[in-house]
């Protein structure tokens, strides 16, 4: 079974002897084999071999000759074929190196020396080694074996396409680390094999310093540091063990702990997708000589189980207190833009449609807060409701109950009468409930908002959102046209967050009134009503019936634009995140989901204007450039295969 990209590593915390390689050595052993079966990466600290503490006793040559033996030890006993990450103190012509030695099953694959060695404060480093930059040969010579050695070599994994540098703690401190050049010359994961003792918000500093810094490279990062067992002379160590993949912290130790293994995954495909995107990222202006080693590591054979959680709403913010900072940062991004646009082109009248559905409202409460922006009457927004076939008499009310607590000019008309004749002229039969029935009402509402437009001087503004563009689910040069759009880049399934939090905020502001209103409007099931209600007055068409659930729609749409995952990928992902239960309804959606994306991009080819609030938007001025032409069968044999 394949891994779909998933790397997964651990940082192995040993319980460490300070000073006994022996007991270190078989401490190691143990863990290697007690690892789980399925890692390709084991990433011990630093001198992990003799004990960061050691001293002056790294200039005893009974403990050197002990780690040179150690290592060639593991090698022989290694019963993992994970590659695997060790640190000790090695001797190369009168000089003495702090290093990284990478193994695999029973070979050393090469040797990284330290660049940066800490010299101030508590670290004396100077004292015993010297840096990388001082050696003078690119191999060393280790019982009769010549083996790569430099600061400058990459780990080449050709099964997993993992591609291994190594930082070694105070490297990574530095202005320009070298796992900076290393990534710029191919590497996607690095290693830091470290002794960082603890101090007070020195946990804080350091996961924020990987964090960012796996970002700026791209990159996963394995960091793994000395444990509490290290000398307590003068300083405590915590065994932080911290996994990131390009900014996002997989999974991170407690300090003090006396785990052994700290497990994770680095997406190397998403690495490799979003580095061939953002292009300005390999741009190397200074190239370096580097030595690339690889080795072969076995297929993952097992089902794919990740530690890191699959959000289902990937748009969404699960944390409640960012996620309304979140909504409210973007109602004031969609707010700033509208208000822009108004101000520039000299305009304070909007007409809008109101259907008393999550899009519209959304729509006027942004129209409403950039009116305010630019000190503008809220009179010179004209809200319009057009009742049709489907309207229910309960997004009625709220459409005109929106419109009174927001205080806009309102008008209400009906469009049937229109539509009726108009189904005379073009000769349809009206109880012909097709999509020319929904269709010409669409359009009789967009010419109605036009006119009004040229009527009053105004511009309509567009109420579709992200998801629907997706989709294509808006009529061509109906909904699907205005003027300006502020919830282009916006998904269904953030919508709701965004008139929650408003809601939210209305109340704090006492407007319970309004609050009320958003909150009925939130609980509305979703639909155009361009079909008749039941007999009960209840909306009968729902549009998550006809395409499937937009909490799919939107967990596809984003691992195929953010992060432009396969079908395959982005089903099994939604496996995990929906669970097992639901794998007809993910199948059958993502079927829809790819037909409905590539057959509808005519549509988004000549889209309105509308700000980008997010990672993902379609915009064909912007982040998506596609033909409207362009084959789904390659997309669609693949979900066919599922």
């Amino acid at each position: 079974m394949q891994n779909y990209g998933y790397f997964k590593v651990a940082c192995a915390t040993p319980a460490l002897t300070i000073g006994d390689v022996h007991a270190n050595t078989q401490e190691i052993l143990h863990i290697i084999s007690t690892c789980d079966q399925d890692v390709r990466l084991i990433v011990f600290p630093e001198l992990s071999l003799c004990g960061y503490t050691c001293q002056d006793l790294l200039y005893e040559n009974i403990l050197m000759d002990s780690m040179e033996e150690a290592i060639f030890k593991i090698c022989q006993e290694n019963t993992s074929d994970a590659i695997i990450v060790i640190g000790c103190a090695l001797r190369q012509y009168n000089h003495l190196y702090n290093c990284a030695v990478f193994i695999h099953q029973h070979s050393i694959l090469g040797i990284v020396p330290k660049t940066y060695l800490p010299n101030y404060n508590e670290f004396y480093e100077k004292r015993w080694f010297s840096s990388a930059d001082s050696c003078i040969d690119d191999d060393i010579y280790l019982h009769g074996q010549r083996i790569p050695f430099s600061s400058r070599i990459l780990i080449h994994d050709e099964t997993s396409g993992a591609i291994i540098g190594a930082d070694i703690c105070e490297d990574l401190w530095v202005p320009i680390p070298p796992s900076t050049y290393h990534t710029l010359h191919g590497a996607n994961v690095i290693v830091n094999l470290s002794a960082s003792n603890e101090t007070i918000g020195k946990k804080e500093y350091r996961r924020n310093m990987i964090l960012s810094h796996s970002t700026k490279c791209m990159c996963g990062y394995v960091y793994a540091s000395a444990g509490i067992d290290e000398s307590t002379s003068d300083l405590v160590f915590s065994g932080h063990a911290i996994i990131a993949d390009n900014g996002y912290l997989v999974h991170e130790s407690e300090i003090f702990h006396r785990n052994k293994l700290t497990y994770g995954e680095i997406d190397l495909e998403k690495l490799k997708n979003d580095r061939l995107r953002f292009s300005t990222y390999m741009e190397l202006s200074e190239k370096k000589d580097y030595q690339f080693i690889t080795c072969q590591t076995k297929p993952v054979t097992q089902k794919l189980e990740l530690i890191r959680t699959i959000d289902p709403y990937p748009f969404v913010p699960k944390d409640e207190a960012v996620r309304k900072d979140r909504c409210m940062d973007i109602l004031h991004m969609q707010a700033t833009g509208l208000a822009q646009r108004l101000k520039k082109i000299n305009c304070s009248q909007l007409i809008i449609g109101i259907s008393g559905g999550l899009d519209s409202t959304l729509a006027l409460i942004v129209a409403k807060i950039a009116f305010d922006m630019n000190g503008y009457d809220t009179k010179g927004i004209l809200a319009v409701t057009m009742p049709g076939f489907g309207t229910s008499e309960r997004t009625l009310h709220n459409a005109q109950a929106l419109m009174e607590a927001l205080h806009t000019t309102q008008k209400n008309i009906d469009i049937r009468k229109a539509c009726e004749l108009h189904y005379k002229d073009i000769e349809h039969d009206a109880t012909s409930l097709d999509i020319t029935f929904e269709n010409v009402q669409a359009r009789e509402r967009t010419q109605i908002l036009m006119d009004l437009a040229n009527q009053h001087h105004g511009i309509v503004l567009g109420t579709g959102d992200l998801s629907e563009l997706a989709l294509g689910w808006c009529t061509y040069n109906g909904d699907h046209m205005s003027m300006y759009a502020v919830n282009a880049s916006i998904p269904k399934t953030l919508i709701r967050y965004l008139l929650v939090t408003y809601a939210h905020y209305c109340r704090i502001q006492s407007d319970q009134k309004l609050a009320d209103i958003l909150d009925d409007i939130c609980d509305t099931p979703v639909s155009p009503e361009l079909l008749p209600p039941k007999e009960n007055g209840e909306i009968a068409q729902i549009t998550e019936d006809a395409i499937g659930s937009y909490t799919y729609h939107d967990f596809f749409l984003y691992h195929m634009l953010r992060n432009h995952f396969s079908p395959d990928k982005i089903y099994q992902l939604a496996l995990l995140a929906f669970g097992e239960a639901h794998k007809a309804d993910i199948k059958s959606t993502l079927k829809t989901f790819y037909h409905r994306f590539f057959t509808q991009q005519f549509k988004r080819n000549c889209m309105p204007d509308g700000v980008k609030v997010g990672s993902v938007c379609l915009s064909p001025r912007g982040d998506w450039r596609m033909p409207s032409d362009a084959s789904a069968d390659l997309w669609l044999k693949e979900v066919d295969q599922l």
